[in-house]
């Protein structure tokens, strides 16, 4: 009798085995002339080489459709392990519309035009700047799209960040140490990750690097290569800090900026370091600009009435 021992590196085995290791047991009933053993994060077959080969071949099919779609269950063990094919197996939900499969299997999706512009955009150039209100899906489009180029293999890790300017707050008077104070400002990035990878596998990566959430100050002397890089709220740069960001972009590295002009909370008389970008940029080659507008607004159906409200009044003053 041979053995065959197939570790799970990119795919948390909790979630993998299922409960109780019933995903494990429904293997094993495509197998019967196999002893399939599940412990840690490694599963070990004992049987013939010939139906361990195919065994291997069908567990890496099985790994590589979780890994990509964050869901294994019943109908999907039983489609992959019975298809002719690899083609056969992919799911029938995926779409060009689709930028990654988050938690459950959730599509993540670019839901309006300019969000798919968006997408092409970031297809066609390493450095795009995404401009519009809140609520338009530009932040969470930005992190699926980084979440897609990591899983891809097309960036080694993600790092996102944001100038820590609140309005009518200041960072100092806040308690706890850096990390509890920094924590709730990058509360949104954390939000849109947590949509996108499964929290076993999100705490890896913040752990070991593979994912990077930090101010902008922190940016500062580095060199961003083989990363998928978000500055979130561009708009609360300056003229100095916008600089120092834009300089820091590596090798094999995708940039990707977005803010709203309407919300500043830089200092009176300071002139936002995203607005001044997008005047000194705008006839760079290679550098995309999209904006969006209300008819993007994803959120619930009032956002998109308060922006239309606030935007009468401006226009008046």
């Amino acid at each position: 009798m041979n053995e065959l021992t197939l570790e799970l590196e990119d795919v948390s085995p909790k979630e993998f085995f299922g409960a109780q290791n019933a995903n494990i047991e429904l293997i094993s009933k495509y197998f019967p002339k196999l002893k399939i053993v599940a412990r840690g994060n490694k599963i070990k077959a004992y049987g013939d080489d010939e139906i361990l080969e195919e065994f291997d071949k069908r567990l890496n099919m099985l790994m590589e459709q979780f890994g990509k779609y964050n869901k294994l269950d019943e109908n999907i063990i039983e489609r992959v392990l019975t298809s002719v094919s690899k083609e056969d197996y992919l799911t029938s939900k995926e779409s060009s519309q689709v930028i990654v499969h988050g938690v459950n299997g959730k599509l993540i999706k670019a839901q309006t035009a300019n969000q798919r512009k968006m997408v092409e955009l970031m297809r066609k150039n390493d450095m795009v700047f995404a401009i519009g209100p809140a609520g338009t899906g530009k932040t969470y489009t930005g992190v699926a799209l980084a979440v897609r180029a990591l899983k891809n293999k097309e960036v080694k890790r993600i790092i996102l960040t944001r100038p820590a300017v609140e309005a009518g707050e200041n960072l100092g008077f806040l308690p706890g140490d850096l990390k509890e104070k920094l924590d709730p400002y990058m509360q949104p990035l954390y939000d849109a990750l947590r949509d996108m990878i499964p929290a076993e596998k999100l705490s890896q990566y913040i752990e070991n690097g593979t994912i990077q959430i930090a101010p902008l100050a922190f940016m500062r002397g580095r060199t961003l290569d083989n990363a998928f890089v978000i500055l979130d709220e561009g708009q609360n740069t300056t003229h100095a800090q916008m600089k120092m960001f834009l300089t820091r972009m590596g090798k094999n590295a995708k940039f990707l900026l977005t803010g709203d002009p309407g919300q500043i909370d830089l200092p009176r008389r300071t002139i936002s370091g995203l607005k001044e970008a997008l005047l000194i940029l705008k006839n760079v080659e290679g550098i995309g600009v999209i904006f969006l507008d209300d008819k993007d607004v994803i959120r619930h159906k009032l956002v998109k009435k308060v922006i239309e409200a606030y935007k009468s009044i401006e226009n008046n003053d």
